[in-house]
């Protein structure tokens, strides 16, 4: 029999409530493959929000070199909130086993194990970039407004049965309840006002599943802004038309590119941070480029980081 000479520290952070709810099934092969290229590995799995965090501070702290994030997006984000006031951050190597994923989606990754960890072992990594919205980071996206809360209230029960159909039966019952938000915007030295029934801050290519940015660059400092003018009631006419067409521009929807800005409202709805539910009221946004280091495949390199070799 060949035997292995574990050389290297990897950390496994596991969300047992993402998705499916079924990883568990995997664990041991993943931890076989991961000690045949030289791992030792200790798994975390978490058991209440948050934990992730903690577990993901642990990992800086006692430096391993691999962190192994299992979960969705909410799992992804935990992590990174724990890592970014470290010092010595190990690389990224993330199995999207979510709900939707677009994290993972975004970056390439595949929902199959195997490739996921093939992705990792070849070892492509990048340095990606991370925002700060007030007190909390985020990787891809926050937001408020319509259909905001649907990643956080959609019973998890469902999601587990019937996956991401169950966001679309959820939405439906949002279809007539589209709020009007009063917004002040202060970036790059210009300020403006207005009534907007949604916005997103994004830092991802996809946002619920919807390829929103058509050429995202993440690794450039700057975040994709896009802010949906209140129009009742043509509001839901206009997302979809944005949706299908994420270059499309027009007076209704307002897009651009800042490395920081400010949001002033007196809205009480809650801001969706990566999928979660976040604060309410005024937010303070600013891009901390090239953060983290993350694994991904070649061709998403190429694509999505052209600021590094």
């Amino acid at each position: 029999m060949k035997r292995v000479i574990l050389v290297a520290k990897a950390i496994l952070i596991y969300n047992p409530k993402s998705g499916k709810q079924d990883f568990i099934s995997r664990l041991p092969h993943v931890i076989y493959r991961l000690n045949e290229k030289g791992y030792q590995v200790q798994t975390l799995t978490t058991t209440y929000p948050g934990q992730a965090t903690e577990f993901a501070r642990q990992a800086c702290q006692e430096r391993y070199e691999l962190l192994l994030i299992v979960g969705g997006d909410g799992t992804f984000n935990e992590c990174v909130n724990g890592m970014m006031d470290c010092k010595d951050l190990p690389k990224i190597g993330y199995l999207p086993v979510g709900t939707c994923c677009d994290i993972g989606h975004s970056l390439g990754l595949s929902k199959n194990v195997d490739l996921a960890l093939d992705n990792i072992f070849a070892d492509c990594h990048v340095k990606m970039d991370v925002v700060k919205s007030n007190d909390r980071y985020f990787c891809y996206v926050t937001g408020n407004g319509a259909y905001i809360d649907i990643s956080y209230v959609t019973d998890s029960r469902l999601k587990k049965k019937i996956g991401y159909l169950a966001y679309l039966i959820k939405g439906t019952e949002e279809l007539f309840t589209i709020p009007k938000i009063r917004m002040r915007v202060i970036r790059d030295g210009v300020e403006f006002a207005g009534s907007y029934s949604l916005i997103l801050i994004i830092n991802s290519k996809r946002v619920a599943g919807i390829n929103m940015i058509y050429k995202p660059y993440l690794d450039d400092g700057l975040v994709n802004v896009v802010m949906y003018h209140y129009l009742w009631p043509f509001n839901n006419i206009i997302y979809f038309l944005s949706f299908i067409l994420p270059f499309w521009s027009t007076p209704l929807i307002k897009r651009f590119k800042t490395s920081k800005m400010q949001v002033i409202t007196e809205s009480k709805s809650k801001w969706n941070v990566d999928g979660e539910s976040g604060g309410w009221g005024n937010q303070q946004i600013e891009v901390y480029k090239q953060a983290i280091i993350i694994i991904v495949p070649e061709k998403i390199k190429k694509k999505y980081f052209p600021n590094q070799e």
